[in-house]
């Protein structure tokens, strides 16, 4: 009789870890330099993305600021900005080593799941780029065909990656057993505490340390000239 084995789940975080930089970040700054925002927008999401990298960040706060643009344009102006977004930035900050370790998992006939604190209109295109089905984001409201500005339900950051997480896997026909999470944050530590095998991308500075000191694996998915 053959065995019927459960399939292995392989997690992503998305920003520096399957691309070369941050896409929340990256989405600020492009609108600003399509007069969509102010110079006040623009320092507030760079010291936003300061306070992400110091592990000190308020989600709360940050995503009333950053859905606030959401809300102050039509939803096709959005969308039609996202496509040059998508095409011009994210695009070149693909990381080919990613899409090998991508189809290195695919091939084995893992789950493929992206988790990120960026919101789901930046990222559900990232994911279709990336072959990826599954994604859990930031789900900015809708109402009326508009955004409100507003957060629809847990934001998946920090803790709240875990509790949307299980909230997914509720109806699955899989769980976290071998589990592999890549991340390069030490935002996503209780994520990383979780899963079966957590892999280090490129960390910063205090994941590094963790990584370290409890003999997490390290990969480096940035070739010279991606740095």
């Amino acid at each position: 009789m053959q065995q019927h084995l459960t399939p292995t789940l392989a997690i992503f975080d998305l920003d520096n870890t399957l691309i070369a930089g941050d896409s929340d970040q990256a989405w600020g700054q492009f609108l600003f330099e399509r007069n969509a925002v102010d110079n006040d927008y623009q320092e507030n999401n760079n010291l936003f993305y300061q306070q992400y990298h110091q592990g000190t960040l308020d989600i709360h706060q940050y995503l009333e600021f950053c859905l606030s643009t959401l809300a102050q344009h039509p939803l096709e102006q959005l969308q039609l900005w996202r496509s040059e977004f998508i095409d011009s930035i994210i695009v070149p900050l693909i990381l080919p080593k990613a899409v090998q370790l991508i189809d290195k998992h695919r091939q084995a006939g893992d789950i493929l799941l992206i988790i990120t604190a960026t919101n789901s209109f930046v990222t559900a295109p990232i994911a279709q780029l990336l072959g990826i089905e599954n994604l859990i984001a930031v789900e900015p409201e809708i109402q009326d065909n508009a955004y409100t500005g507003k957060v629809s339900g847990i934001p998946s950051f920090g803790k709240g990656k875990v509790e949307r997480l299980n909230q997914w896997l509720i109806d699955k026909p899989f769980n976290l057993d071998g589990s592999y999470f890549y991340s390069d944050s030490i935002n996503d530590l209780p994520l990383l505490q979780l899963v079966a095998k957590p892999i280090v991308v490129n960390a910063d500075k205090a994941l590094t340390t963790y990584a370290l000191e409890h003999k997490w694996q390290q990969l480096d998915l940035r070739d010279a000239v991606n740095r």
